[in-house]
């Protein structure tokens, strides 16, 4: 799908690939609708975007599900359907399961998993011939230590978009999963530890990880390409799918001894 003139949506638009993305799609001719919780960089962003009146701010909290369809479906009812939907916005996880609160592990599932769910639902009625595209996680494809919150929340929400897609197939509307690797954004500084305090710090996977422009051309390449589903990353981020399908004993026996988000 060609994004020049096309009226796209992105959750998570404030910093990381959702800023990245909201940048490329820019430049390429695209006009944005902005989500994140923060309405002062996402209009900070606006601002500096290639063509900045064409794009609109609508801040909105994922935790929040139910507002989020409330807000969504009225901003579709006063300035029409968007042509494809970005599923960035999201929080991660990281701690054991035998430490971690479960109210941590509630919340991450609330925006990860209910808040997509709740956002993809609110567009689907007006959206025709258009592209659902929603950013998961590797982890969402195999399981590791210090993440079964997080790693839990995008294995549901791949789960939901491939019954999604074969829903939806014969109606002309597209669904792409993409799952990136490690990818240098803020992301573990943002991150929920055991108790719900924050991780407070770039973890060394992140600080090595491919850069969020990389990430952001291949996602849009991903879409110009109408794939369903890809990968994105370096190393044993992007290796990991593939050697746990090939290789699972062998996988789990790594995972055990190391934990690679450290």
């Amino acid at each position: 799908m060609n994004i020049n003139n096309k009226k796209i949506w992105i959750t998570g638009a404030s910093s990381g690939i959702g800023e990245a993305l909201a940048i490329a799609c820019a430049k390429q001719g695209a006009s944005l609708v902005l989500s994140a919780r923060n309405t002062e960089k996402l209009t900070l962003l606006k601002q500096q975007l290639v063509n900045s009146e064409r794009h609109h701010v609508v801040p909105l909290d994922l935790a929040n599900a139910e507002q989020t369809t409330d807000i969504v479906t009225q901003y579709i009812t006063k300035h029409g359907s968007v042509d494809i939907l970005v599923n960035n916005g999201g929080i991660a996880q990281r701690g054991t399961a035998r430490e971690t609160q479960l109210a941590v592990q509630r919340q991450v599932m609330e925006v990860n998993y209910f808040g997509t769910v709740a956002m993809t639902q609110a567009v689907l009625p007006s959206m025709t011939n258009g592209m659902i595209v929603t950013v998961s996680s590797v982890a969402g494809k195999v399981g590791g230590k210090s993440m079964s919150g997080y790693s839990a929340s995008k294995h549901a929400i791949i789960g939901y978009m491939d019954c999604l897609r074969a829903e939806e197939s014969g109606n002309g509307l597209q669904v792409l999963t993409i799952c990136p690797g490690f990818v240098q954004t803020k992301i573990s500084v943002n991150a929920m530890v055991a108790d719900g305090s924050r991780f407070g710090k770039v973890a060394g996977s992140i600080k090595h990880g491919i850069a969020v422009d990389d990430c952001a051309k291949q996602i849009i390449k991903a879409i110009e390409q109408d794939k369903e589903e890809v990968v994105i990353g370096k190393g044993i981020s992007y290796w990991a799918p593939t050697i746990a399908r090939l290789f699972p004993k062998t996988f789990r026996k790594v995972t055990a001894k190391k934990n690679f988000r450290e």
